[in-house]
């Protein structure tokens, strides 16, 4: 071992043996006290669950039966096992049996029916028609001619001057 290493107590120099027949060279000093700690702490809690099942199943001190069902435990709720590939290709074939729902035709981008999106306006907006200014002019300046009856035909038809405009508000969470 490397100087330096005479100081270190016994698990911290398996910790550092391990990391260098897994190859690794570079590293921090603190990473194995990182090691150690989550070391320390995972057999802690093994032994504790196994002291548990010792006390349950009315036995005076822990043994190897207990210690195992401890890891087995342990094993089964940290890491999960992906299901079988039968049982994945099954789901996928339930899930695929539903088509995928219509597109609507046309240039651009296929989208879903508008029932399925969210881009439909949920306002209404009803613009006025802004009053032309029309000038009087009198008949005896234009000589009697009028060279624009189409503006006479706009001021007499009804303007409308209300505005009207409609939303949906969605109701804020609290």
């Amino acid at each position: 071992m490397a100087e330096g290493d005479e100081d270190l107590p016994r698990d911290a120099k398996i910790v550092k043996s391990l990391l260098k027949s897994m190859g690794v060279e570079d590293y921090e000093p603190r990473v194995i006290h990182q090691f150690l700690e989550l070391w320390y702490r995972y057999v802690v809690d093994v032994l504790t669950d196994a002291q548990v099942y010792s006390e349950h199943a009315g036995k005076p001190a822990i043994d190897c039966d207990d210690v195992k069902l401890s890891i087995q435990s342990k094993v089964n709720s940290s890491f999960s096992q992906p299901p079988p590939r039968e049982v994945l290709l099954e789901l996928a074939r339930n899930r695929n049996k539903a088509p995928l729902p219509k597109s609507i035709a046309g240039p651009g981008i296929p989208l879903p029916p508008e029932q399925d999106t969210l881009i439909k306006p949920n306002y209404q907006l009803a613009i006025p028609n802004k009053p032309q200014a029309v000038e009087e002019m009198d008949e005896d300046e234009e000589g009697g001619v009028d060279p624009n009856p189409s503006q006479e035909q706009k001021t007499d038809m009804p303007q409308h001057t209300s505005q009207r405009v409609a939303f949906s508000l969605a109701k804020r969470p609290k």
